[in-house]
C-alpha cells in the first residue's frame, strides 16, 4: 500500500507517513523492480510534491512538502539502484552488513582506525599473494623503479578479479528470484518459515559481502596500477 502524500478530500500536501521506502511508493518488499515504472512515479510525485510549487501554502504545508520531497529524493535513490535496494530490505529484515564503502576507508584512514573488514576464506591465499605484490609494486615506485612483468601480473589478477565481480552479480540476481519467489507465495496466503526467509537473508548478505570486498579490493588495485 502506497503511503499517503495527500489529502483524499482537498489534495494539500499531508506530513510525511514514517513509512518505508517500499510502502513510499507503493511497492512490495521485492528485489526485482520495474525501474521505468519508478521512475515515471517519481517525477509525476517530483512535480506535485516540490517545495517550488507549494510556495503559497501555508508554513506548515510547506515544511511537509520539504520533508515529503527529500523522503521521495532518498527512496528513489536507493530503490533504481539493485544493489542498493538489496542493502536497504536486508537492512530492514535487520540484517547488520559488514561496512567496506570506500567512505569507511577514508574514515579509518583519516582516524587511525581499523575498517571492519572480512576477507572472503576461499580468497585468503590469493589476497595475500596480491597484497605482496601491490607492497612489491609500491616499493618499486617510491625507487623510481619500473618492473614491467609485476605489473602485468597485477593486471592479470585484476581482470580475474573483476570476472568474480560480475559473477557474484549473476549469484546475486539468482537470490533476488528467490527472494521475491517466497514473498508472493505469503502474499498468496502461503506461510513462509523464519528459517527459509533466514537463509535467503545469509545467501545474499554472503554474496554483497564477498562482491563489496572484491570491488574494494579492485579499486586498491588501480589506484596501484595507475600511479605506476
Amino acid at each position: 500500500m502506497r503511503s499517503v502524500h495527500f489529502c483524499e478530500a482537498c489534495g494539500k500536501i499531508q506530513p510525511p507517513a514514517p513509512v518505508d521506502y517500499f510502502t513510499f511508493f507503493g511497492l512490495p518488499r521485492k528485489l526485482n523492480l520495474d525501474v521505468s515504472a519508478l521512475e515515471k512515479d517519481f517525477y509525476e510525485l517530483s512535480r506535485k510534491l516540490h517545495p517550488d510549487l507549494n510556495a503559497r501554502a501555508d508554513g506548515k504545508e510547506q515544511e511537509w512538502s520539504l520533508q515529503q520531497s527529500s523522503l521521495l529524493n532518498d527512496a528513489y535513490r536507493t530503490l533504481k539502484d539493485p544493489i542498493k535496494r538489496t542493502q536497504y530490505l536486508l537492512q530492514l529484515e535487520g540484517v547488520e552488513l559488514e561496512e567496506q564503502s570506500k567512505s569507511a576507508t577514508e574514515k579509518a584512514r583519516s582516524s587511525g582506525g581499523v575498517k571492519k573488514q572480512i576477507v572472503p576464506p576461499d580468497l585468503l591465499e590469493e589476497v595475500f599473494e596480491l597484497n605482496m605484490q601491490l607492497e612489491e609494486l609500491r616499493a618499486h615506485k617510491k625507487m623510481g623503479e619500473d618492473d614491467p612483468a609485476l605489473i602485468e601480473e597485477i593486471g592479470r589478477q585484476k581482470l580475474e578479479l573483476e570476472e568474480k565481480h560480475e559473477a557474484l552479480l549473476r549469484g546475486l540476481e539468482v537470490r533476488w528470484r528467490m527472494w521475491d519467489g517466497m514473498i508472493q507465495r505469503e502474499q498468496n496466503g502461503q506461510p513462509v518459515s523464519e528459517e527459509e526467509r533466514k537463509q535467503e537473508r545469509d545467501k545474499m548478505v554472503d554474496l554483497l559481502n564477498r562482491r563489496n570486498y572484491i570491488r574494494n579490493l579492485v579499486r586498491d588495485v588501480s589506484e596501484v596500477l595507475e600511479g605506476s
